[in-house]
C-alpha cells in the first residue's frame, strides 16, 4: 500500500512539472490591445521587450485638423503621429527626425492636398520620398473638392486656396474620403470604421445645417467677412457671402501700406459692421486698419489654418467648426 500511495504521488508531482513548462508555449495575452479582437493589422508593432503592443494600423498626419479627423474615425484601430504642430506654417514645415522615422514605418499617411504642403515637389513628399515610403500609401483628402483659386491684383500673383475644410461641407467628404481609405488598407475592420465614420459625420451635418441657417438668416448688408488673410472662400462661396482682406497669397509684405489703404476704402464703400482676426496671424496690420476706418475688431479671434493644442478652446474639429459659426454669426448680426 505504501509503494502504491508513492506511486500516486510521483506520478501527481510529475503532471504538475509538465503543465508548468508547457504553459510557455502556449498564446500569451501580454500586450494584447484590449476590445480589440480582430486579425493582426499591417500596422502592429512590437515594444522594447518583443511583446506585441496591439495591432493598431500606423498613421501619419501632416496637420491637427486632419490628425484629429484619424483619431474620430481610426478609434483604438490607429495610432497617429501629427507632422505641422499647431503654431506652424503648413506650408513651409521642415520635418524633425521623428517625424521622418514614423513615415518609415506608417501603413497609410493623410495629408491635405490643394498645396497646402507644398504639392508633388513639397516638403511632405519630400520626406515620405527621403524614407524610401510608397507614395501609394499618402491619401489626399481634397481630391473631391474643386479648388479655388485666390489672386493678387497689384501683382497678379494667383495660388490655389487650400482651405476648403473651412467649409463643413468640405470637411463631411473629408471624413467619408478618409473611412473609404482605412477600409481599404485594413478591410478587417471595415465595420468598425463606417460605425465610427457614420457616428463623427452625423455630427458634422448637424452642424453644417447650423451653418445654412444662421449665416442665411444675417442681414444681407452684413453678408462680408473682412479677414487679415482670404482663406474663408469655400465657406463663404457655399453660403452666398462676400469677403475682403488685406492680402490675398502669401508674400514677405502681408500688410503693406497698399494692402491696408486698399481694405479700408473697401470698408467705408460697403458699410462693414466689423473685422476678424485669425489666431495664427500678426495681429498689427488689421489693428491699424482698425485704427484708421473706425471699426472694431471682434473680441475673439476665429481660425483658420489649425485647431489648439489639447485642452485648448477649440482642439477638436468639431470645436472649430462650431466656434467660427459662433463667432462669425454673432459678429455680423450687429
Amino acid at each position: 500500500m505504501k509503494n502504491f500511495l508513492k506511486a500516486i504521488i510521483l506520478a501527481s508531482f510529475a503532471l504538475v512539472l509538465l503543465a508548468a513548462c508547457g504553459g510557455n508555449d502556449g498564446p500569451s495575452n501580454t500586450g494584447q490591445n484590449v476590445g480589440n479582437d480582430t486579425e493582426e493589422s499591417p500596422g502592429s508593432t512590437k515594444n522594447s521587450e518583443g511583446e506585441d503592443s496591439g495591432d493598431k494600423l500606423q498613421v501619419v498626419s501632416s496637420f491637427t485638423i486632419i490628425t484629429d479627423m484619424v483619431r474620430e474615425v481610426g478609434g483604438d484601430k490607429v495610432e497617429v503621429h501629427n507632422l505641422v504642430p499647431t503654431g506652424t506654417d503648413p506650408h513651409e514645415y521642415e520635418p524633425l527626425p521623428e517625424d521622418s522615422k514614423k513615415a518609415t514605418d506608417a501603413d497609410i499617411l493623410f495629408y491635405n492636398g490643394m498645396n497646402l504642403e507644398g504639392g508633388e515637389n513639397g516638403w511632405f513628399f519630400k520626406m515620405i520620398d527621403s524614407v524610401g515610403q510608397d507614395r501609394a500609401k499618402a491619401y489626399s483628402l481634397t481630391e473631391r473638392i474643386e479648388p479655388m483659386y485666390l489672386r493678387d491684383e497689384a501683382t497678379r500673383e494667383e495660388e490655389v486656396n487650400p482651405h476648403s475644410f473651412i467649409d463643413p461641407v468640405v470637411g463631411i467628404h473629408m471624413v467619408e474620403d478618409m473611412r473609404d481609405a482605412f477600409i481599404e488598407v485594413d478591410p478587417d475592420n471595415k465595420e468598425y470604421y463606417e460605425k465610427r465614420a457614420n457616428d463623427y459625420l452625423d455630427r458634422l451635418k448637424e452642424i453644417e445645417k447650423e451653418y445654412e441657417e444662421r449665416l442665411g438668416a444675417l442681414p444681407e448688408e452684413n453678408k462680408i467677412l473682412v479677414t487679415s488673410e482670404c482663406a474663408f472662400q469655400y465657406m463663404l462661396n457655399r453660403y452666398d457671402m462676400g469677403e475682403e482682406c488685406i492680402w490675398r497669397v502669401d508674400t514677405e509684405e502681408n500688410g503693406s501700406p497698399e494692402q491696408i489703404t486698399s481694405l479700408i476704402k473697401f470698408i467705408d464703400e460697403n458699410n462693414v459692421p466689423i473685422l476678424f482676426l485669425e489666431s495664427n496671424v500678426d495681429p498689427r496690420p488689421m489693428e491699424t486698419v482698425s485704427k484708421e476706418s473706425g471699426v472694431e475688431i471682434y473680441e475673439k479671434p476665429i481660425y483658420s489654418d489649425e485647431i489648439g493644442n489639447p485642452g485648448d478652446e477649440v482642439d477638436t474639429y468639431i470645436k472649430y467648426l462650431k466656434y467660427n459659426i459662433d463667432i462669425i454669426s454673432d459678429g455680423l448680426s450687429k
